[in-house]
């Protein structure tokens, strides 16, 4: 499918949908080749494999692996994407883009044909600051991404590992980057979350949207984002629960906890700490001038209290950490994975590359870099920009000798634990699905987020009001009318709404209301008297914004970031 963006359609209705509320409260393929002889001098044939010994995943991870050929054991270390929205009957064009990626027709088939372990769902969000590796979308809806992933499955299932559950993932983060939109409980941004202050909401809400996840068929989150605030970084910004270390190791604890209590894996990115450079690395090499004490007190405490609420993954940044290992980018660090993460920090789990196809990791041609990550100490390699070159590579590399068989089995043995693992949780119904009590805990959360950086705390805002947006989104007062609201298109107070992008530019200086629904920097030149942030446009977050016009609830949150000029609140303490 192609690149195609959905901005405009959201954008309106998250709009539209705030200005019912406020509104209505204040005024009342081929084949591979033959398996090979496993390490043990066995081979074992497609879509069988030893009975495990125990119940225990790690025990039955050894005792599949011990079965494995070399083919087996390479496909269980990548995790690409596909391109189209069902596993077995595509468009042309996906067709034809599966046949430049892998060499087959369909997702299906590139898992038989490369034996793989998992595979990543990628989509566009309205100002998705990833969308620089997002090389097509393959998410719609619940039902469709339903099917996709019992269709995905079913093949998995006809391989030797098949015992294993097939690892499928996407980036769920919400906020600005959230594959899955209609039809499913949307949470507040996790820079929301830091200002609503509270893990225990964090964790409910995650849980609720995590179930919805598993309903899905989706079991690995690429979520939540680790990075501490420390730079006003518009690649991590409202993706990151603050920019104080402590605090944003309680919300990362938080989300852990709730998303891998539904059977979801947790995945804690970017590793060493994307927010400690302000630069892209969907465009570059961001560099980290820190030193290792400063990453260490500054950058990791989210990662570690992550590890300590048992996070099953960790996700490599495209990051050169100067201090620690100048000029090689941490997914390619050995000293940054093997002797920091594993050997300092103690991480026992699963480290996921970053997308393969993003500029620093594609210095190198797809094989080598494949290697080159393994050898680093990553155990799955994520979103090569070439599949067939990516898998001949890291075979070709084992039987040289390049990649160490003792590595290359430590990686799988540790990818196909978290699939027992993660399958010990029978997943929800899809009835679940946006269900009363879901929305409940998103509501929670993003009502205790609402912040007053400037006004007088608690007191409606007088009515009727005329919203206005930076963007100028369109069918505003249409969502308004079908609710039978009657509606000015002016003369009522303004409440002005800056979003993800927005500079001084955007601001509106009549305005006696302006409303941050992303980071609240830009707040810091707006001249209304009265200054909120939401974090977040969200329906739930829409939802609290209103309820604090209309004086019916009192703006509880607390700014996690500094905003030059302004106290991280004007409501208590």
């Amino acid at each position: 499918m192609g690149r195609v963006s959905n901005r405009p359609r959201r954008a309106a209705v998250a709009v539209a949908a705030l200005t019912v509320l406020l509104v209505s409260g204040c005024s009342g393929a081929a084949e591979r080749p033959a398996p090979t002889p496993s390490p043990g001098g066995t081979s074992t044939a497609p879509g069988t494999s030893a009975a495990p010994p125990a119940s225990d995943p790690a025990a039955r991870a050894t005792a599949l692996v011990a079965t494995l050929s070399d083919e087996d054991l390479v496909g269980q270390v990548l995790m690409p994407y596909a391109y189209g929205d069902s596993a077995t009957k595509v468009s042309a064009g996906s067709a034809a883009g599966n046949q430049a990626l892998a060499g087959v027709d369909t997702p299906a088939d590139m898992i038989s044909k490369y034996r793989l372990g998992g595979l990543i769902l990628v989509g566009f969000s309205a100002d998705d600051p990833t969308k620089g590796n997002q090389e097509t979308t393959n998410v719609d809806n619940p039902k469709q991404v339903h099917e996709l992933t019992t269709g995905l499955r079913a093949a998995a299932g006809r391989l030797a590992a098949g015992p294993a559950p097939l690892l499928i993932g996407t980036d769920q983060e919400y906020g600005v980057v959230t594959r899955v939109t209609d039809g499913v409980t949307l949470l507040p941004s996790a820079l929301a979350a830091g200002a609503a202050g509270d893990p225990k909401l964090t964790e409910a809400a995650w849980r609720a949207a995590g179930a919805e996840l598993a309903a899905m068929g989706i079991n690995v989150d690429f979520a939540p984002v680790a990075d501490v605030l420390a730079t006003r970084s518009t690649v991590i910004g409202s993706r990151s629960y603050g920019s104080d270390p402590k605090q944003a190791a309680a919300q990362v604890g938080g989300a852990v906890r709730g998303l891998q209590a539904v059977g979801v894996a947790a995945t804690l990115k970017h590793f060493p700490g994307h927010g400690h450079s302000a630069d892209d690395s969907h465009q570059d090499l961001p560099v980290l001038t820190q030193s290792a004490e400063a990453l260490q007190t500054g950058a990791w405490p989210p990662f570690t209290a992550g590890m300590d609420a048992g996070a099953m993954a960790v996700m490599s940044g495209h990051l050169d950490a100067r201090a620690i290992d100048p000029g090689t980018p941490a997914t390619f660090s050995h000293k940054l994975l093997t002797d920091v993460l594993r050997g300092q920090l103690g991480f026992k789990g699963v480290v996921i590359t970053d997308g393969m196809n993003m500029p620093p990791a594609k210095r190198w041609a797809p094989g080598e870099a494949a290697v080159r990550a393994l050898n680093a100490g990553n155990d799955l390699i994520l979103m090569t920009p070439n599949v067939g070159q990516a898998y001949d590579g890291l075979l070709a590399a084992l039987r040289g000798g390049s990649l160490p068989r003792t590595r290359l089995v430590e990686a799988v043995t540790r990818v196909l634990t978290m699939k027992f693992r993660l399958a010990e949780t029978p997943a929800a119904q899809m009835s679940t699905l946006n269900a009363p009590e879901h929305r409940a805990a998103a509501d929670a959360l993003a009502a205790a987020a609402v912040t007053m950086l400037r006004g007088t705390c608690g007191g409606a805002v007088p009515g009727p009001i005329t919203v206005t947006s930076s963007g100028g989104r369109d069918g505003t007062r249409a969502a308004l009318t079908a609710a039978g609201v009657q509606v000015k298109p002016s003369g009522g107070t303004i409440v002005h709404l800056v979003g993800y992008g927005d500079g001084a530019n955007d601001l509106r200086p009549d305005a006696a209301v302006t409303v941050a629904m992303d980071t609240p920097y830009v707040l810091t030149g707006a001249k209304s008297p009265t200054l909120l942030a939401t974090y977040s446009s969200s329906r739930a977050s829409m939802t609290g914004l209103a309820a604090v016009l209309a004086g019916k609830a009192r703006p509880s949150g607390r700014s996690p970031v500094t905003v030059p000029g302004l106290p991280a609140t004007t409501c208590g303490t």
